[in-house]
C-alpha cells in the first residue's frame, strides 16, 4: 500500500470522508434504480416482475463473481483513471439503458452495471477505514458502509415515485447517470496521481473460474427465479438451467481445490463459524424479503396510494437507524456477537407476530408504526455484526474469501427469500381462494342478499340491472380474493416467526459461536 495520499493536500479529512461515502453509494444506485419500483420498471420495460428480479440476480451475480478478480485490476490501473473510466462507464450504461425497451439488451447493461458496481467497492471502503484513526475504524467504515445499503432502498422509492407522478420513468435512468457523473467530478477535482499500490501486472487472471462461477450463479437464479413460472421440471429450460448450474458450480469448486493459486480457496469452510455466519445471512436475507408483502398488502388490498407506501418506508429507515446506533454501541462496548444477534433475530420474531393480526381488511398507519419500525430496528442491529462476524470468524489471509462468502449469503438469501414467499404466495392463495369460493354459490342465500345489496347500490349510482349485477359479482370475487391474500400472508408470517423462533434457539445453544470477536487487533479488509 502507497504511504502518498491519493487525495490532494488542500482536501480536509472530513471532506474526503463525506466524498468516499458519497462515491459508495454509486453501487447502491446501481443495484436499487431498477428494483426500487419493480412494477412501474416491468411496465415500461413490457415484461413480467419475475424478468426484472432476474435482472436483479444478473447484476448482484456479476458482482459477487467479480469480487473474486477485482483486486488485479485495481492494482494495475492508475487509482484516479481507475474510477474515472469506471464512473464514466456507469453513466453510460445508465444513459443506454434509458433507451432500451429490448429486454435481452437491457440484460446485457445489466450485467455490465454488476461489474461496474463490484470494482470499486472494496478500493473505496480500504479507503475509508484509512481515514479514521481510532480502535473502533472498521466498526465505523462497515457501518457507515452497510448502513448506506440498507437506507438507500427508501430514498430510492420516494425519488422513483416522485419521478413517476411528475416525469417519465426514464428520468430515473437519466439521474442515476447525472449521479455518476457528479462522482466524476469529485475525483477529478479531489484525486491526486498517486497509486493507493504498487503496481501489480495484470496476468495470470483466473477467467475460467469467473466464467463458471458467473455461468453457476446466473443458471441458478434463473431456476430459482423462473422456477414455479414455468412448472418447476416440466420445463426444459428450467431442468437445462438446473443441470448447467450444477456442472459449472462442481467445475469451480473442483478447479479451485486443484490449481496452486485458486480464485477462492476452499479451505475457507473449514471455520465452524464462517459457516453459521453463511447459515444466519442466508435466513437473515429470507426473513428479511417479508418487507415486500407488507408494501404489497398496502398498495392491493388497503389501496394506499404510491407515495403513501412509499412514504410509511421513512419508519423502516428511521428503525434502521436506532438499530445501526445501537450496535456501534454493543461492537464499540465489544458485547458478544451471539447476544446481538440472540436480540436482533427475537425483535425480527416480534415483528412477524406482531404483523400477522395486522393483515385485516383495513388498516390504518397508526396501527402498523411500531412493528414496522421495529423490523427495521432489527435490520439495523444484525446486519453489520453478521457482515463481521462471518469476514472474522477466519485467520487474516482468508478475509478476503470470507468476504465473498458474506456477498454469497446475501445474494442466495436475497433470491430465496424471493422464491419462497412468491412460490408460497401463490399457492396459499389459490387454495385459500378455491375454498373460500365454495361459500359464494348463486343458490346461497347469503350470497344472494349480499348481490342483491350491491346491486342495489350500483343501480343507485346510475348503473343498469345488467351492469349492476355484473359489478357486484365482481365486488364479491374481489373481496374473496384480498380474503385469502390476507390469509396467506398470516399464515408465511407465523411460518418466518418461528423460523426466527428457532435461530434464536439454535444461538442460545450452538457451541461454535464465539462470545467475541477481535475487531480492533486484526483490520477487516473483505466484504
Amino acid at each position: 500500500m502507497s504511504k502518498t495520499s491519493i487525495f490532494k493536500s488542500w482536501v480536509p479529512n472530513w471532506a474526503i470522508i463525506a466524498i468516499i461515502f458519497f462515491c459508495m453509494l454509486h453501487s447502491m444506485v446501481l443495484l436499487g434504480v431498477y428494483t426500487s419500483n419493480v412494477t412501474y420498471a416491468a411496465s415500461f420495460l413490457d415484461v413480467e416482475v419475475e424478468d426484472l428480479q432476474f435482472s436483479m440476480c444478473v447484476t448482484y451475480g456479476t458482482f459477487l463473481a467479480t469480487l473474486l478478480i477485482e483486486s488485479r485490476f485495481f492494482k494495475f490501473f492508475p487509482t484516479k483513471k481507475y474510477f474515472l473510466v469506471i464512473y464514466s462507464l456507469a453513466a453510460l450504461t445508465f444513459i443506454l439503458t434509458a433507451d432500451t425497451e429490448n429486454f435481452s439488451l437491457f440484460i446485457m447493461l445489466r450485467m455490465a452495471e454488476g461489474i461496474l458496481m463490484a470494482l470499486p467497492v472494496l478500493p473505496l471502503r480500504q479507503f475509508l477505514i484509512a481515514r479514521f484513526k481510532s480502535k473502533n475504524a472498521v466498526i465505523i467504515a462497515f457501518t457507515l458502509n452497510y448502513g448506506a445499503l440498507m437506507l438507500a432502498s427508501p430514498f430510492i422509492m420516494n425519488i422513483a415515485v416522485w419521478l413517476l407522478e411528475n416525469y417519465d420513468w426514464k428520468y430515473m435512468a437519466y439521474g442515476s447517470a447525472f449521479f455518476q457523473i457528479v462522482c466524476v467530478a469529485l475525483v477529478m477535482i479531489t484525486f491526486t496521481n498517486n497509486r493507493f499500490h504498487k503496481k501489480m501486472p495484470l496476468y495470470q487472471i483466473d477467467w475460467a473460474s469467473f466464467i463458471l462461477v458467473l455461468t453457476a450463479i446466473l443458471c441458478g437464479s434463473y431456476f430459482v427465479v423462473y422456477g414455479q413460472k414455468k412448472y418447476w421440471f416440466e420445463s426444459p429450460q428450467i431442468v437445462i438451467a438446473l443441470i448447467i448450474a450444477l456442472m459449472t458450480g462442481g467445475f469451480f469448486i473442483a478447479r479451485q481445490m486443484l490449481v496452486k493459486r485458486p480464485t477462492f480457496d476452499m479451505r475457507v469452510f473449514r471455520y465452524a463459524n464462517l459457516r453459521t455466519g453463511l447459515l444466519l445471512s442466508v435466513v437473515f436475507y429470507i426473513a428479511r424479503s417479508t418487507l415486500n408483502i407488507c408494501h404489497s398488502t398496502m398498495a392491493v388490498v388497503w389501496n394506499w396510494e404510491p407515495s403513501r407506501v412509499a412514504h410509511v418506508q421513512y419508519l423502516n429507515l428511521t428503525g434502521n437507524i436506532i438499530g445501526m446506533i445501537l450496535t456501534v454501541v454493543f461492537l464499540s462496548k465489544s458485547v458478544a456477537s451471539r447476544y446481538i444477534f440472540i436480540i436482533g433475530f427475537s425483535i425480527f420474531a416480534l415483528f412477524h407476530f406482531w404483523f400477522t393480526f395486522l393483515f385485516v381488511p383495513d388498516a390504518s398507519l397508526s396501527d402498523i408504526a411500531i412493528p414496522y419500525m421495529l423490523q427495521g430496528v432489527a435490520v439495523g442491529i444484525i446486519f453489520v455484526p453478521l457482515v463481521l462476524f462471518t469476514v472474522a470468524a477466519v485467520p487474516t489471509h482468508y478475509a478476503p474469501f470470507a468476504g465473498v462468502v458474506g456477498v454469497a449469503g446475501r445474494f442466495w438469501g436475497s433470491i430465496m427469500g424471493f422464491a419462497i414467499i412468491q412460490n408460497a404466495g401463490l399457492f396459499l392463495q389459490s387454495t385459500h381462494f378455491t375454498k373460500f369460493r365454495q361459500f359464494v354459490l348463486p343458490e346461497s342465500p347469503e350470497t344472494q342478499r349480499r348481490v342483491e345489496q350491491l346491486t342495489r347500490n350500483f343501480m343507485a349510482k346510475g348503473y343498469t340491472l345488467d351492469d349492476s349485477n355484473a359489478l357486484a359479482m365482481k365486488q364479491i370475487i374481489s373481496s374473496v380474493s384480498k380474503q385469502s391474500v390476507l390469509l396467506s400472508n398470516m399464515e408465511i408470517f407465523t411460518a418466518i416467526a418461528y423460523l426466527m423462533v428457532i435461530v434464536v434457539i439454535f444461538l442460545l445453544l450452538n457451541q461454535y459461536l464465539r462470545q467475541t470477536f477481535d475487531l480492533f487487533k486484526n483490520r477487516i479488509w473483505g466484504t
